[in-house]
């Protein structure tokens, strides 16, 4: 197989390595294309060991890994607990790998985003693809995205922010034999990557949509030309008990991201928190800025709502292909895990069930990346979902 994984939770970092190592060699004896590294707070403190050892033991030609509070690997998720997970990717059609650093310095012009890779200049939005690995603190993705979305439109950007870390300066990265503490990560995929993405949001639609006729930044004023609130009021009327205390728990609204299509369904908004009502003026307050003329859906989600949606939009990209998956990286939110399903292993054993037995890792990210309706942005509760296609696959 050109993939392959492992999962250590040994608690000594040495032996954890060992572990890993020695099971990723057996199954993948040539050096790796890219090796990924995820790993918990408890191997923090030896990371210049996690390059060191890595490189001697496995030389890939780009390795990349971070920090998580959680760590997945295969069929389990390690819960802020000791834990590695080693993933490596061996190409048989040539890929090119070109692995970059991010990083915000102050110019004569003030603070620049710096190390641009120069390889998104030749990149295809149809067959290529970004993997990142951000710092909360000090890296600004959406600056970031915002740039790839117009630079190279529709070309694919996934990844997560670190987590487990409480301050600039307590992450770390791997890039290569360097250990980096800030900035971002990433590398650019060129070739046949073989390379699709699921960005399941854990959100269902509730009640119908709605026009944006007034708004001022992230506040929506007027829906159809009445207050929001009002709206909103009389949508809650109409709602099962059921979907009330849905609601109740955690209201979000989506908005459309393609106004073009005629219809829409779940899966074509990008879900963002409701965070504020007006009663005095009828506005609501969401976590994204809002325009006149956006269309609108109110959504709900609980943990059935959320492992729904992640099996249907597996489900859905098994029935749009022609070729099983042979390998996965995970980058599920740190709010998902037992903090919101009632089991461990939620997203990792949805994952198996729905696309078979892969090679797997990731980790619990606090913001994930990945593209909804053909443009990349920053996630919450989300788990986003990179599947790769055996090599030469049709």
């Amino acid at each position: 197989m050109p993939f392959a994984a492992a999962l250590s939770t040994i608690p000594h970092t040495r032996q954890a390595l060992d572990e890993v190592c020695k099971s990723l060699s057996a199954a993948l004896p040539e050096p790796a294309d890219l090796v990924f590294l995820f790993f918990s707070t408890h191997h923090a403190a030896a990371a210049e060991t996690l390059v060191q050892t890595l490189q001697k033991r496995l030389a890939p030609r780009c390795l990349l890994g971070c920090i998580g509070e959680s760590i997945l690997g295969g069929e389990r998720e390690i819960e802020q607990q000791p834990a590695l997970s080693l993933w490596a990717a061996k190409w048989r059609e040539p890929v090119e790998v070109s692995p970059f650093q991010l990083g915000l310095e102050r110019t004569s012009e003030g603070l620049s985003l710096l190390g641009w890779p120069d390889a998104l200049m030749s990149a295809s939005a149809q067959r290529d693809a970004v993997i990142l690995l951000g710092d909360p603190f000090t890296f600004p993705v959406d600056h970031f995205l915002d740039q790839v979305n117009d630079d190279v439109p529709g070309l694919r950007v996934v990844g997560g922010m670190a987590s487990g870390v409480q301050a600039p300066g307590q992450c770390r990265f791997l890039l290569n034999d360097t250990v980096l503490d800030q900035g971002a990560v990433g590398v650019v995929l060129q070739g046949n990557v073989g390379m699709r993405s699921v960005v399941s949001q854990g959100c269902r639609p509730i009640g119908s949509t709605y026009v944006v006729t007034k708004s001022r930044d992230n506040r929506i004023l007027e829906l159809g030309g009445r207050p929001a609130l009002t709206v909103l009021r009389e949508l809650w009327a109409r709602l099962s008990p059921g979907e009330q205390e849905q609601l109740r728990q955690g209201p979000h609204v989506g908005r459309v991201i393609n106004e073009q299509q005629g219809e829409f369904a779940q899966g074509d908004f990008l879900v963002r928190n409701l965070v504020g009502l007006d009663p005095n003026t009828g506005a609501l307050a969401i976590t994204d800025t809002v325009r006149i003329g956006t269309t609108i859906q109110f959504h709900v989600r609980d943990a059935g709502t959320a492992g729904e949606d992640l099996r249907t939009l597996l489900q859905r990209d098994r029935a749009g292909h022609t070729t099983s998956p042979a390998a996965a990286l995970v980058f599920s939110c740190n709010g998902r895990g037992t903090r919101l399903f009632p089991t461990p292993h939620h997203d990792a054993a949805t994952l198996r069930t729905e696309a078979g037995t892969l090679p797997v890792a990731g980790f619990f990210a606090q913001g994930e990346l990945g593209p909804v309706g053909g443009k990349n942005f920053l996630h919450g509760y989300t788990a986003s979902v990179v599947l790769f296609e055996e090599p030469g696959s049709p």
